[in-house]
């Protein structure tokens, strides 16, 4: 059996090649195992001992590579790691890595591939080993990550290690606050990681915040992709509690990010699944960017090309707003997964719109054009605006109030322009949250530009029903062929039945208070009777 043999091999008793022979069998008949046998638990941690007995060794390069292999191999498993998360082993570790030294740039291309299976057992380690992580803070490893990153800057044949010391970076920071806190004050984070993620794109500037923009730029290779998505986690959790910024220079970083970020989503990746990743993962820092950073998404267009693709709105360059609004689309047309997958990109959509005008109407402009053929109901349809007002019903709360927050804020939080688009049916819970079912609007001031209506709406607003939002065919009406004891008769059954429901608790009689807000019939009806008593009193 290979882990007989290879345990034999690094007790000694198989001879120097011989350990290298077995555990290339080893790894390549472990390769893509995940689970192992409980049964074989205590070998596999004697054989996490002898590779790292062996490690510590003046070992030839073939065989620290097989050894490291094996050792990311056996760290898949949580209840081996005890014997490897020791001070001395992760030092062992991060000597292989090359992180303990504090040489100027990395020289020797043969010890490449060993710094690279270093660092993918280091992630390995920290991820599964919470005594990994309290030494990872003990031994500073987040300080020598950085500067390893800093002697990637420049250097050839050096993606795979910047892309694993990216993925560790972003680990520690996500699994450890103390380390979040330490890269982003201390180690100067942001703009290391900013530098980063710029390297992965290979952008020219041609003005303060903005990028050249290559109509026929060429998709990324998987590597740039994969260290670009690494950094923009990492990023992700450095910039965490960032919604203000406090200085001149806290500004400038976020915007010089934003712009990097805005190149991002303009650049396509290797294959379809990995521009949407990368797409994605920029959305999600860009939900950690201050709102008055945003606006470098957008940029005047300075382009007279009439040949030019692309999108201007108000004289400004709108690609990636566009971009933003694709993703969101093809997100809710997924039709699963919207919590982790649309929330993030509708929340930032909807800070964009009510902080930078040209946004809000360039997007209002899109998911909500003026109205001409009402006659169905708001939520039918595959238009942008049927998919959104479908999803102010969706069952998940989280989903339903960002997608009515968002319509909210296109129609400038007003509830007669909100009602226009959706129906009353279907914004009665975001009113009711924010106590405006009286009507009115929201405390964000906008813009007093007016709406204008078409000709086609105007005709047909009398006969539009406002509780589902579309044009209706006049109905007879029942009660027509009613004598007044019939209709006496059916109110009163009515009332009956109201009654019944609620003293039996199955529905709550609610009215709306002054403010606007819900509240059982019972203290509307009590206010307003004190209030008629006060007024006949002051009488």
């Amino acid at each position: 059996m290979a882990l007989e043999a290879a345990l034999a091999a690094v007790g000694g008793r198989g001879g120097g090649g011989g350990a290298e022979r077995d555990l290339s069998h080893f790894n390549e008949q472990n390769r893509s195992t995940f689970k192992f046998e409980v049964s074989d638990e205590e070998k596999r941690k004697q054989l996490c001992e002898g590779i790292l007995l062996l490690l510590d060794k003046d070992i030839k390069t073939s065989c620290k590579v097989i050894c490291l292999e094996a050792l990311r191999i056996l760290s898949r498993d949580k209840k081996v790691l005890v014997p490897v998360t020791t001070k001395k082993n992760m030092q062992i570790l991060m000597k292989l890595a090359k992180l303990d030294t504090m040489e100027d740039s990395l020289e020797d291309v043969t010890d490449f591939p060993v710094i690279v299976e270093a660092l993918k057992c280091l992630c390995n380690i920290v991820f599964n080993s919470p005594a990994a992580q309290k030494l990872s803070l003990e031994l500073n490893l987040a300080a020598m990550l950085c500067n390893l990153l800093k002697k990637c800057k420049d250097q050839q044949f050096v993606e795979d290690i910047k892309c694993f010391d990216l993925r560790l970076l972003f680990l520690l920071s996500l699994l450890h606050t103390d380390i979040r806190s330490q890269l982003r004050y201390d180690l100067q984070g942001l703009p290391l990681l900013t530098q980063a993620l710029e390297s992965a794109f290979s952008i020219r500037w041609t003005d303060k915040y903005i990028t050249a923009e290559d109509q026929e730029m060429s998709p990324l290779s998987l590597q740039e992709t994969d260290c670009a998505v690494e950094a923009l986690k990492a990023l992700f959790n450095v910039t965490l509690d960032s919604w203000n910024v406090h200085s001149e220079n806290d500004s400038h970083e976020f915007r010089y990010m934003t712009a990097i970020l805005r190149h991002c989503l303009l650049t396509l990746g290797p294959t379809e699944d990995k521009t949407e990743e990368l797409h994605s993962n920029a959305i999600n820092l860009l939900s950690n960017v201050p709102v008055s950073c945003l606006d470098v998404l957008i940029s005047p267009s300075t382009q007279e090309d009439p040949e030019d693709t692309d999108i201007k709105y108000n004289g400004m360059n709108m690609d990636a707003i566009q971009v933003l609004l694709k993703f969101m689309e093809k997100r809710i047309d997924k039709g699963s997964s919207y919590r982790e997958g649309l929330t993030p990109v509708l929340s930032l959509l909807t800070r964009c719109c009510r902080s930078h005008r040209n946004i809000r109407k360039f997007i209002k402009a899109q998911v909500l054009p003026p109205l001409r053929d009402v006659s169905n109901r708001p939520e039918v349809g595959t238009t942008l605006r049927n998919k959104l007002v479908r999803l102010m019903t969706h069952v998940d709360l989280g989903v339903k109030q960002i997608a009515a927050e968002f319509l909210f804020v296109l129609c400038k939080e007003r509830v007669d322009s909100l009602l226009k688009y959706t129906g009353y049916g279907n914004a009665a819970g975001l009113l009711a949250a924010r106590g405006l079912l009286a009507g009115g609007r929201g405390e964000t001031w906008y813009s007093d530009d007016e709406d204008t209506d078409t000709e086609e709406y105007k005709s047909a607003k009398p006969n539009i029903n406002l509780i589902t939002g579309h044009l209706e065919e006049p109905m007879p009406n029942p009660m027509d062929e009613m004598t007044e004891e019939q209709k006496e008769y059916e109110a009163m059954k009515l009332v009956n039945m109201f009654d019944k429901l609620s003293r039996d608790k199955v529905i709550t009689p609610m009215g709306v208070r002054p403010d606007g807000t819900m509240t059982p019939l019972e203290e509307v009806v009590c206010q307003y009777q004190t209030n008629e008593q006060e007024s006949s009193d002051s009488d």
